[in-house]
Formats: structure tokens, C-alpha cells, sequence
């Protein structure tokens, strides 16, 4: 079980390669193993291409050897026709003998259905080599079949009296409660999740583009609250940068859950992943009807004395890092 482990590991580890380009399938990660070797490694391609089976059985020079080996996979092989040829039926024609498997596919097109046909094939499957570990890595993709909605990711700055935005500011665009080293990872996190979500108010104020301008990636989808369409054509978020989606009184009842129509929206949009970035209000919306997974929080060392109050949430805090003089804290919603 140790090697397995070690296999499953490194699965994870390449799958990370595929994080936002594959949306919405997963991002798996395939090895195969001959004699304690790895001969064939893949990752799964940009959506619309291959699978990280199809790729780690391409990798290998020897083909022959397939026959004697063992893949890994982080998640169940899919056994169903979508954009290319199930997986489970290209192992079983290359005779792969053993396959270990991280976690089972809730995908209701799969949800067992791949190691059902693989084992009447014959082949020898393990099921749950680092479980856990695995489900966290495809948090994105069992959020969206099991929850109906986006894995849910809220970001905000405060400064260190507890304040996202000062009382009064003297132009049109954001003041800065952190870092260029700060700012560059928040890009980052912008070009790894499908959609960046934002209300009216964010845009008046700071006119953002909610782009990955410093880093290199796929700029989220953006979807702005505009309640009673409001917002300008000029805003910058409007500009041909990215796909931008409107959320007003004539797509949702704002009378009603506003946090879970929208999630019904993106749900129905097969968004599996949203960041929100502001503004309080948008946060909170989110906060009081617990629609959210994961909090990232900066608080720099400035203040503000007075403005408009960082959200009011509680999280189980699973990291705490130091950038600079800043602090990034990252909390689970438990």
C-alpha cells in the first residue's frame, strides 16, 4: 500500500498541470507503473481534449509493456461517451491488468459504472488509495454534482482595524490594502477558477477589469450583481477582455435567496467554480446563506478608522501565511 500511496501522490501532483483549463471536467492526473517504474505519465488536456488516461497511455514508448503494468488514477475512469471515448474501455483494449483508483466519480454518468466494467473485464481494481486526499483535489468537481452549485471561493483585503474600503476616496479605482506580490497570486487564483463575481458597487467605485493582467492564464468568466442595470456600457468589466454575465431583477427575485438563485444560474451555466471579491454586501450575501467553501483573507498593516467593515464570518483556518507585511489567511467553511 505504501507504493500505491507514493503513485497516487504523484498523480496528484501532475494533475495540478490541468488546473483551469480543463473546466468543467476534472483534472485528473494518470501514471503507469511497471516493475516499481514509471513508464507513461498524463494529465487531463484543456477541455474538449484528452483524458489523463488517454495521455499516460500515449506517454509510453513500449506499449508492449502495458500489459504487465499498474495505472493510477486520481479519479474513477470515466465509463460514458462525452467529448472522447470512455476510459475504461481504452484500458481494458491496451489489457492494463491493475488499476488503483483515489476516489470514486459522484458523476451520476460514472459513479461506479467504470470499475463496475472494468473488474467484469477482469482487471484487478483498488479503490480509496488516499481518499481524502483526492476528494480535496477534486473539491471543484464533487462540489457541482453534490452541491448543485460552484465550489465557492471568497477573497477579500481588510486592513488591520477591520475595513475593506476607506470612507471616502478621490477617484475611480481600487485602494490598495496589499502588495504587488499579493495582488499577482490573486491574479493567479483569478485564471484557476471558472467565473470572478462582483456587485454593483465594486464597480462603481474601483471600475475593476477582474482579469489575470499579471499572470499568465485564462481570464475568469464575470458575472456582476446590477440589480436594476445600473452600470454603464464604459465600465472596463464590460470590455472585450472576457465573457461578462449581468445578474439584475430580470434574471433573479431579489425579494428571495439571492446567494442561491445565483448559484442556481451558474449551476444551470455549468460554472463549477466562482471567486468573489467583493464588495462587503456581495460577501455577506453569500456568508448568511452559507453558500461558500473557502475564505481567503488578507489584512494588511494599514487602517482605514473608518469605511465600510470586512465581512463577519466564522471558518475553521487551515494556513496562515506571511507576505511581506501582510498576512494571508485561508479559513474552510466547516
Amino acid at each position: 500500500m505504501e507504493n500505491h500511496e507514493l503513485y497516487i501522490r504523484r498523480c496528484i501532483e501532475i494533475a495540478k498541470n490541468g488546473l483551469g483549463t480543463t473546466r468543467p471536467n476534472p483534472m485528473v492526473g494518470a501514471i503507469i507503473v511497471h516493475n516499481d517504474k514509471i513508464i507513461g505519465e498524463g494529465y487531463t488536456s484543456p477541455y474538449g481534449g484528452s483524458h489523463a488516461e488517454v495521455n499516460a497511455i500515449k506517454s509510453v514508448k513500449n506499449k508492449v509493456l502495458l500489459k504487465a503494468s499498474t495505472i493510477y488514477v486520481t479519479l474513477e475512469p470515466c465509463s460514458h461517451h462525452g467529448k472522447t471515448p470512455p476510459c475504461s474501455d481504452l484500458i481494458i483494449r491496451n489489457e492494463i491488468p491493475h488499476v488503483v483508483i483515489g476516489c470514486l466519480d459522484d458523476n451520476e454518468l460514472v459513479a461506479g459504472k467504470g470499475v463496475k466494467r472494468l473488474r467484469e473485464a477482469g482487471t484487478n481494481v483498488t479503490v480509496g488509495v488516499l481518499e481524502n486526499e483526492c476528494r480535496e483535489h477534486h473539491k471543484r468537481f464533487f462540489t457541482f454534482h453534490n452541491k448543485k452549485r460552484p465550489y465557492i471561493i471568497l477573497k477579500w483585503a481588510e486592513t488591520e482595524d477591520g475595513f475593506i474600503a476607506p470612507q471616502t476616496k478621490d477617484e475611480q479605482k481600487p485602494v490598495w490594502i496589499t502588495n504587488k506580490r499579493s495582488r499577482q497570486l490573486v491574479h493567479k487564483w483569478r485564471a484557476e477558477e471558472q467565473a470572478i463575481l462582483v456587485g454593483t458597487n465594486t464597480v462603481l467605485q474601483d471600475n475593476p477589469s477582474l482579469t489575470v493582467r499579471d499572470w499568465t492564464g485564462q481570464n475568469p468568466i464575470r458575472i456582476v450583481i446590477d440589480k436594476v442595470n445600473k452600470l454603464s456600457r464604459d465600465f472596463k468589466i464590460f470590455n472585450n477582455d472576457a465573457e461578462t454575465v449581468v445578474v439584475s431583477n430580470e434574471t433573479i427575485d431579489f425579494k428571495k435567496n439571492v446567494g442561491q438563485q445565483i448559484c442556481d444560474l451558474l449551476f444551470e451555466g455549468n460554472i463549477n467554480s466562482v471567486i468573489i471579491e467583493g464588495g462587503s454586501k456581495t460577501l455577506q450575501t453569500f456568508i448568511d446563506e452559507n453558500l461558500w467553501d473557502e475564505a481567503r483573507v488578507f489584512t494588511g498593516s494599514n487602517t482605514f478608522k473608518s469605511g465600510t467593515k470586512a465581512p463577519k464570518f466564522s471558518g475553521n483556518l487551515i494556513s496562515e501565511t506571511k507576505i511581506n507585511t501582510e498576512i494571508l489567511k485561508i479559513f474552510k467553511n466547516d
